[in-house]
């Protein structure tokens, strides 16, 4: 063979090399009812995964059954429950990928969803978070898009993040994660932000396929409908960021703008909680412990002690519209 043709099959085999692979993670807890949805899609990627990794947090429900026909094609791992931080972080002591691919077990990929991230990496080798937008499903119709909700920040990304989660469902460069020590299992919803939060904190940047390639489906039982838990997560995650030592000091003005906001909200969705299911020790709780509330909310929340359901919910109309002044 020639010299040339040595260099050319050295270039073929680093191009080959830098074609990135993707480990699937799916944490699953009381999910049998879709979990084998959510792996399905995976297995019908029309860029296979290099692995799809189940994590059971401990569901006492029929998750065998479920997942017994797909079991020669996942790595399944069991635990004991500790919350989704703690799953996605055993899929990743797990995971054998350069990416960590996240997909929650009542959500499902379009079948270009992998194909579409290792595009992005190839087309931009630095980035440690790629992502693509989803469509919002509700009660199997789609509603919308994550990415018009949410926008997507090409510059600014470290100021955004302070602000709001922008990132859904993304692919993590599995050493950067594990670099960072992956989710922080003290939460229970936000650990995704937070963990968004500190690799780009610590120099990550990351990148979106303006596309939806996966279905976000919502539902009452899903941990982001729980407004007010949400809420309160959020400001945890931004006092903890202000702490954070890769915090440079001009964003610090950031952070507790978005604090204060985020403050202001959790006692507005909490007093429209006390509205609706309105009882004196409620009205009592909210005289004593929500002394930041406006005097004019804290009054309206006396007032549903006394008046009738029916109009306990204009009160609550009221408040929604306080909480996004």
């Amino acid at each position: 063979m020639s010299d040339a043709s040595h260099v050319h099959e050295a270039m073929k085999s680093r191009g080959r090399r830098a074609q990135p692979t993707f480990s699937v993670v799916i944490p699953t807890y009381q999910s049998a009812d879709t979990i084998a949805d959510a792996v399905r899609s995976v297995l019908g990627q029309t860029r296979p995964a290099h692995e799809i990794i189940v994590v059971d947090d401990g569901s006492t429900d029929d998750l065998d059954g479920a997942l017994e026909p797909l079991l020669e094609q996942i790595t399944l791992i069991r635990k004991a429950n500790g919350g989704g931080a703690s799953a996605l972080n055993a899929g990743a002591r797990q995971a054998t990928g350069d990416f960590l691919a996240i997909l929650d077990s009542d959500d499902v990929y379009l079948p270009g969803r992998l194909s579409a991230l290792a595009q992005l990496a190839t087309a931009q080798p630095g980035l440690d978070l790629l992502t693509t937008d989803a469509y919002f499903v509700v009660d199997h119709e789609r509603v919308g898009r994550f990415n018009v909700a949410n926008p997507f920040p090409v510059d600014g990304q470290r100021e955004t993040i302070l602000e709001r989660c922008f990132i859904f469902a993304p692919a993590i460069r599995r050493s950067r994660l594990l670099e960072i020590r992956g989710f922080d299992e003290d939460l229970s919803i936000a650990y995704d932000w937070d963990c968004w939060l500190r690799l780009i904190l610590t120099g990550s940047t990351a990148a979106i396929v303006d596309e939806p390639h996966m279905e976000y489906r919502i539902h009452e039982g899903s941990l982001s409908g729980n407004r007010a838990s949400s809420l309160r997560e959020r400001v945890v995650v931004l006092d903890k960021a202000t702490r954070n030592p890769a915090l440079r000091s001009a964003e610090l003005p950031a952070v507790e703008r978005s604090l204060a906001l985020n403050r202001r909200r959790v006692l507005l969705t909490e007093a429209k909680t006390v509205s609706v299911r309105a009882t004196p020790a409620l009205m009592r709780e909210t005289w004593q412990r929500d002394a930041q509330l406006p005097f004019s909310t804290r009054l309206r929340v006396t007032l549903a002690c006394l008046l009738p359901r029916k109009l306990r919910y204009a009160l609550c109309a009221q408040k929604q519209r306080l909480a996004v002044e």
